[in-house]
């Protein structure tokens, strides 16, 4: 029985070594090799700061800034820590309150705009995370980021079709913006016509 014993510890800790330290080690340094920007989370820089992550929704709320969509993560948005969506269902009344109330911030931020509001600025992903929305809810929201940047729609639009995505490999997923990068570009358009 101690034989028994001592062959099964033995192969326990083998085993523990080889795949709860070895294995490990050597994915993540063939990753840090082949992926140094994805396996480091796809940080987005400007110099030495960071200024976040393309794989990362971030909370903008600025009328001059493209807004991503809505997150439901608590203690609050696009809190990487705690990736979740409300669960709320389609008859649940507090989720018809969030989608009011968002529908509401929007029209309240471009009160001439008329046209319908995508689905994808009022509700939340799954992961309350999402980087990315649509190209028609990048252009929905070109009229007011021109109105408060002083710029012309077409130069806003411009920015909108140069940041957007085509689908994975030419047919996984769908067409998207990256909020961030967006406005990120969009920012520094600003910078070199104020300089002009």
């Amino acid at each position: 029985m101690l034989a028994l014993l001592r062959s099964a510890l033995v192969l326990f800790a083998i085993l523990s070594g080889v795949t709860g330290v070895l294995y490990p080690i050597a994915v993540t340094g063939i990753a840090r090799l082949l992926f140094a920007s994805q396996s480091g989370g796809s940080l987005v820089r400007e110099g030495d700061r960071v200024l976040g992550s393309a794989l990362v929704g971030q909370p903008f709320s600025d009328p001059g800034h493209f807004w991503g969509r809505p997150s439901a993560t608590a203690p609050f948005p696009y809190n990487a820590a705690a990736s979740s969506g409300s669960n709320q269902g389609p008859s649940n009344p507090a989720l018809h309150d969030a989608v009011r109330s968002r529908i509401e911030a929007l029209r309240r931020a471009d009160p001439s705009h008329a046209p319908a509001i995508p689905v994808d600025l009022v509700t939340a992903s799954g992961s309350g995370l999402d980087p990315h929305v649509s190209p028609a809810a990048a252009s929905w929201q070109v009229s007011r980021v021109a109105r408060v940047r002083d710029l012309p729609a077409q130069r806003v639009q411009a920015l909108v079709d140069a940041h957007t995505e085509g689908r994975s490999f030419g047919l996984l997923g769908e067409p998207r913006v990256n909020v961030l990068l967006l406005n990120l570009a969009l920012d520094r358009a600003m910078a070199h016509g104020s300089r002009e």
